[in-house]
């Protein structure tokens, strides 16, 4: 019997749908290879009750996992890939990314409707610095508390303790079959969402040719041409996945639309920017729009936030 093509994810009930949900893609593919999952637990999922940059901040959800493919424990890693750094690993490669789930936030809530029904003085949940800067540029008035958790344990908090709702993304309520619980999706006009937002980003060691040939297969090439000029914005700002940076992409035909915004912590401050070129500039099109963010002052904004 072949080696298992073994597959290193989190283990959380998220994790292992997005992880199953490329099992079942690469099992007709792989055959008569068996295709496996292995969990590994990490930074991020060790340490529940503080906040994310305090133990380490970038990478907290990755890092283990990407150890654990270097170290030939597994073959392939699958990610949220909203939590992947932007700034490479030597030895491994971003060798696909399938076609792109919702990308918005949403607004849970049992009391209220809309977010823009909650009176002055409402507290809101939300884990995410960048959704945290957003809300309180449009909404000052409001009371924003941390929360962190996986998305049962935030739902389950907004139904033991007094909060008026929680901000989360579409795409882990729909994966998991809670959509349900959604109150409102949040407009892209205002709430951009996180670099990568909807997306799984599939790792594969750079030497190792058949997984890579595999994993290939399952790359969608607008996906793929919209994270990667989302994150090479990203990293030419210098921010990390916990920065107040908001991004929102399209690919139609050959044009890529690409608009971000740079917020401070208080939300007090906004800068927004848009480009648009062709899709095979990706990569050029994000650094270009992060030197027009930066010439208007992001780098101000991005230093007095710090990461959070």
């Amino acid at each position: 019997m072949s080696d298992p093509l073994k597959i290193g994810t989190r283990g959380s009930r998220l994790a292992l749908w997005q992880a199953n949900f490329v099992r079942q893609a690469l099992e007709p593919l792989a055959r008569p290879r068996p295709v496996v999952l292995v969990e590994i637990e990490t930074a991020g999922d060790q340490v529940r009750d503080v906040p994310l940059p305090q133990i380490g901040g970038e990478g907290v959800f990755t890092k283990e996992i990407q150890r654990a493919l270097l170290d030939r424990q597994v073959d392939v890693a699958v990610h949220s890939l909203k939590d992947l750094p932007t700034f490479s690993v030597s030895g491994l490669v971003l060798a696909a990314v399938p076609a792109r789930g919702p990308v918005a936030d949403v607004f849970v809530s049992h009391r209220y409707r809309r977010l823009e029904e909650l009176p002055a003085g409402a507290t809101l949940a939300t884990g995410s610095l960048r959704r945290r800067a957003q809300l309180l540029h449009r909404r000052p008035d409001l009371r924003m508390i941390p929360i962190r958790g996986n998305v049962e344990t935030r739902l389950r908090k907004l139904d033991e303790i007094e909060i008026d709702g929680l901000v989360l993304a579409e795409a882990g309520l729909q994966r998991l079959g809670l959509e349900g619980r959604i109150t409102e999706r949040l407009d892209a006009a205002w709430m951009l969402p996180a670099v990568g937002q909807g997306a799984l980003g599939i790792e594969c060691r750079d030497d190792d040719r058949a997984s890579l040939s595999l994993v290939a297969r399952l790359d969608e090439p607008a996906s793929r041409y919209a994270v990667q000029a989302e994150r090479a914005m990203l990293r030419a700002l210098g921010g990390g996945c916990q920065m107040p940076v908001g991004t929102v992409s399209s690919v139609v035909g050959n044009t890529l639309t690409l608009r971000a915004a740079v917020l401070n912590e208080s939300g007090s401050q906004r800068i927004e920017e848009q480009i648009q070129g062709r899709e095979v500039e990706a990569e050029s099109l994000g650094r270009q729009l992060a030197e027009q963010l930066l010439a208007r002052g992001a780098r101000t904004l991005l230093e007095g936030s710090g990461p959070a």
